[in-house]
Parts: structure tokens; C-alpha cells; sequence
């Protein structure tokens, strides 16, 4: 069902409109009465609501009740207030049009025109934990109608629903009034404010009340700074958060250069590879793809020891790579990281001695991730046309008691630690992803190839000499013998792979012949 039409010859031009009547309700009451008094000492009439008004009054500033606008009192605990036809005629009112201009005066109804509203805080709420009936109280329903009026009447009234934008009315009133291209931009953010609150609503309810793959998908987050480009020069790019995200996107910069796309990119990479691991554990990652990967080991600081053992797996792909740590980089481990070229080192914390030590790099960024980090139980990723979403890969409830030794003795328990390293580990190698390990070190790794031999081949010709005794693990099954016949000649005294190949037999048979251990996981860790 199509609006009301109008002919364009009918309506008269309005840019610059003093401000002389304000309806204002807001949740965050931040700066709000600075505001009214600055509106106040203009001769501009408050009309305002519950909270807002009790502050407004409060300071001493006159204000009018709505309940004394419209002739009805708040009702229903405050669920209704603004919900009225005085107030939305108020709102909706098209002066352009001399039609409405009477039919406003036959009713004895006064237009608005500054509306400054914020919603009821529902992702805060929900983030603090709160559920049912508690959550569902925090859901708005005068204020974005009262929000989605105003930014649609945006020719005639400016709507401000963030205190970061009430400098902004603080100019128009000492210049006359706010202008059209004003109200068009604070209509955009208006929209933009709801529809992130609907979307919230949306996914809480999607979350807590229906199944997850439900009928429409609602992904909203916030311009959190302009990138200087993209993947390449050429490309533009920006950074946005989602308002109830606790990840990479949420870490605080201290130190270092702006933070570019790769940059980001490759800290997530970064920081998802070195949380697989509960032990204090560092990755080391260029292009989304482990350099090295290590958890601490012997009597000394663990962190230091980590970064240590997984920059020792490949040194010169590390240089210029980004390092994340599950633990807080300590005095130890700054010095250990120091000399070497880095784009980004990101963890959860930063001892002073650490801090003291990284910001003497100039250009060295440092990001601490949020005290609530947390990685995304579902994932998101653009196609042409539309997005793919699955649950996150992840190591939640992990165990190699339902392994099948399939060739070869039982591994001792050194042995079976490192194959449970290496099984966690070679998760974050893109596929066909092969790692070779030991003594809970990553000292070999083939990825990103197009067939699973070229993998094998890369993975020991990387870890040289120190391919023979480690293990090595298999992102996805083996389906020839002949992979596995490269990691057995480069001196591999045991493997974990999948399994789930046609050829399984053979490739059993390959392990047999040479006496090396082989275990079967039944799920593979594909990371494309």
C-alpha cells in the first residue's frame, strides 16, 4: 500500500528552520541538560517525558509534560507516552504544504521542529545477561516510532538521537536555525539508530526464542573508522563494530601505527590460532596463514618460551607477520619480539616492563583485546548476492578419546600431546593444510595448495632436518597413499588425519609398512 501523493508545485522551500519547540526523550541522558538549558536560553519550549523531564525540571529549566500536551497521562507503567496524534501530528506535519499548516491550526496543535530521542538500552541490557520478561521490557516501541517520524519528516524537523550531536543543535540555534542538508544527515543516522535496534531485537529474539537459522538474516554495525585503504592501495575500506561484539574488532590500540585491513585480517587470524590452545600459547601468522605456531615449554616465562619455539619454525616467513598470544606479553616475551620486524603484536594484556620495551618501536602497533573477549559462535561470509553463515569451528569440549589408532603402536604420552597439538593447531592452516610438530611446536607447515602432496612436500621442506621425529597432522583425509608416503620419507614418526577416503586401506597400509602410528579423528578442519 503506496503514501499519500502530492503535487510538487504545492510545496514551498524550506531550509534554514529556527527552532522555537523541542520534544525531547532520551534513554542516555548524557549531556542532556546542557542541552536544555542551551535550548532554554534560546526561548525554545521543552516538551519532554518520564526520566527526561524529572531531569530537565530538576536543574531548574522549564519544561512541559506531554501528558499536558496531549491531555492523557503516562500510562501502563510508561509504556505509553508519546503515543498520541497531537504529538505525531506535531511530528508529521508537512509545512511545506499549506494544507497541513491549516489543518495543524484548525486542531490547535503546535509542530515540532527538533526532536532529540535515544532508545531504551535493550543491547545493554541483554548484555548484562538479563532474559524473559526483563529483556523484553527493554524494547521500545515509542521511540523509534516517534525517531522514524521525525527522519521522515526530516524537510521540516531534525531529529538527534546521539549526545555526540547536540554541539551541532547548540550552532543551529546561534545561527538561526538548523539547514536542509543538516536534517538530511541526522534523518540518515536517525534511520540507521533504529534499524540497529531492530536488528538487535531481531537477533536476540532469533537467539533466545527461535532456532538460529531463521527466515532473515539481521546484521547491523557501527562506522568505527575509516581504513586508508583495503586489501590493495586501490581499494577503500573501513572498519565497522557490531554494538554486543567482544573480539578483534573491539581491542584498544596502544601504540603504533593506524591499523590497516590486513592488519585486522591477520591479528583475527592471529588471535583465533593461539586461543585453540588453553596453555599459554603464541601464533605467528603472515597472510592468514601460520608462520608458526608454539605453546610455552620448560622452567622459564611461557609466553617468552611460545614465541620463541613458533618463530623458530620459520623465520623469514615471520618477518614483518603479527603476533597474538592467549596470555599477557610479559617483560620476557617483549624482549624476545623486539628485534624482529612485526607488524602487530595483539593480546590480552601488556605487562608495563612489556609495554615500556614494544613502544620504543615506533611503528610497532600493539592491541589489547577486550577484557570479555570472545570468539563468535556463528560466522559470516559474503558471496556475490548474499552470505553464508555456519557455526564456529572450534576446539569447545575437546578430546582424542574418540581417536582410532588405525596403524602402528599406541602413542606414548609425549607423543599423543604433540598429535593433540598438531591436530589443534594445523585447524588455523588454510587447506590443504599439513603441519608437522614437536615438543608441542609447530616446526613445519604446507598451505593454501591446490592438492594435498604439494602440502606435504611444503611442510617437510620447510621443517628440514626437523621433519624427522615430529609428527604431523592432516587438515582433511589423505586420498592417496602418497602423501602420507612424503611425511613417512621426511622421517614423521606418527600421524592424525581424518580418514573418511575411498583409499583409506591404502593409505593405512603405507603407515603400516614403515611402523608409523596413525589415528583416525573422523572430522576434519577445512579453513578456506
Amino acid at each position: 500500500m503506496s503514501g499519500p501523493t502530492h503535487d510538487p508545485a504545492l510545496y514551498r522551500p524550506r531550509d534554514v528552520i529556527p527552532i522555537t519547540r523541542a520534544l525531547v526523550s532520551v534513554s542516555d541522558k548524557t549531556g542532556l541538560v546542557q542541552l536544555a538549558q542551551e535550548l532554554a536560553a534560546a526561548g525554545v519550549e521543552i516538551v519532554s517525558t518520564g526520566g527526561s523531564a524529572a531531569a530537565i525540571a530538576a536543574a531548574g529549566i522549564p519544561v512541559v509534560q506531554v501528558g499536558d500536551v496531549t491531555g492523557y497521562p503516562e500510562s501502563l507503567d510508561g509504556r505509553v507516552r508519546t503515543l498520541h496524534p497531537v504529538i505525531h501530528s506535531g511530528l508529521l506535519a508537512d509545512l511545506r504544504l499549506e494544507s497541513h499548516e491549516a489543518e495543524l491550526a484548525a486542531q490547535g496543535i503546535a509542530p515540532f521542529e527538533l526532536v532529540v530521542s535515544n532508545l531504551y538500552p535493550f543491547v545493554e541490557t541483554i548484555s548484562a545477561g538479563v532474559a524473559g520478561d526483563d529483556a523484553i521490557e527493554q524494547i521500545d516501541i515509542g521511540g523509534p516510532a516517534m525517531v522514524r517520524a521525525s527522519a521522515k519528516n526530516h524537510a521540516n524537523i531534525a531529529v538527534i538521537t546521539s549526545p555526540d550531536s547536540y554541539d551541532q543543535v547548540k550552532k543551529a540555534l546561534l545561527l538561526g536555525g538548523t539547514t536542509l542538508k543538516q536534517r538530511q544527515r541526522f534523518a540518515s543516522e536517525a534511520f540507521a539508530h533504529t534499524a540497529a535496534y531492530d536488528a538487535a531485537v531481531a537477533t536476540w529474539f532469533a537467539s533466545s526464542v527461535a532456532k538460529p537459522s531463521v527466515a532473515s538474516l539481521h546484521v547491523t554495525a557501527t562506522l568505527a573508522s575509516e581504513l586508508r585503504y583495503g586489501e590493495n592501495s586501490h581499494q577503500s575500506a573501513a572498519l565497522y563494530v557490531e554494538s554486543q561484539g567482544h573480539g578483534i574488532a573491539q581491542s584498544t590500540q596502544l601504540h603504533g601505527k593506524e591499523m590497516s585491513y590486513n592488519n585486522y585480517v591477520d591479528a583475527d587470524a592471529a588471535v583465533r590460532a593461539a586461543y585453540d590452545f588453553d596453555e599459554p600459547a603464541v601464533a605467528i601468522i603472515k597472510h592468514a596463514n601460520p608462520c608458526g605456531i608454539a605453546v610455552g615449554r620448560g622452567a622459564g616465562d611461557p609466553v617468552a618460551s611460545a614465541h620463541a619455539r613458533a618463530h623458530a619454525c620459520d623465520p623469514l616467513s615471520a618477518f614483518g607477520g603479527v603476533i597474538a598470544s592467549n596470555r599477557a606479553i610479559t617483560a620476557e616475551a617483549a624482549e624476545s619480539i623486539k628485534d624482529i620486524f612485526t607488524e602487530v603484536v595483539v593480546a590480552p594484556g601488556f605487562e608495563p616492563e612489556a609495554l615500556a620495551v614494544l613502544q620504543a618501536k615506533k611503528n610497532l602497533r600493539l592491541l589489547q583485546l577486550p577484557a570479555d573477549y570472545a570468539r563468535d559462535r556463528e560466522e559470516i561470509k559474503q558471496i556475490s548476492g548474499g552470505f553464508l553463515v555456519q557455526s564456529t569451528d572450534s576446539y569447545e569440549g575437546f578430546s582424542s578419546a574418540g581417536w582410532t589408532l588405525v596403524a602402528g603402536p599406541a602413542a606414548d604420552p609425549a607423543t599423543m600431546a604433540d598429535l593433540e597439538f598438531a591436530w589443534r593447531a594445523v585447524r588455523s592452516v588454510k587447506s590443504n593444510g599439513i603441519l608437522l610438530a614437536h615438543d608441542g611446536a609447530s616446526v613445519g607447515v604446507g598451505m593454501g595448495q591446490v592438492n594435498r602432496v604439494d602440502s606435504c612436500h611444503l611442510a617437510v621442506s620447510r621443517a628440514g632436518d626437523r621433519a624427522a621425529g615430529s609428527v604431523a597432522a592432516s587438515d582433511a583425509f589423505f586420498p592417496f597413499a602418497d602423501g602420507p608416503q612424503i611425511l613417512i620419507d621426511g622421517g614423521v614418526r606418527a600421524i592424525v588425519q581424518p580418514g573418511g577416503s575411498i583409499r583409506d586401506d591404502e593409505v593405512i597400509a603405507a603407515a603400516v609398512a614403515a611402523g608409523v602410528t596413525m589415528y583416525l579423528t573422523g572430522e576434519r578442519h577445512f579453513f578456506h
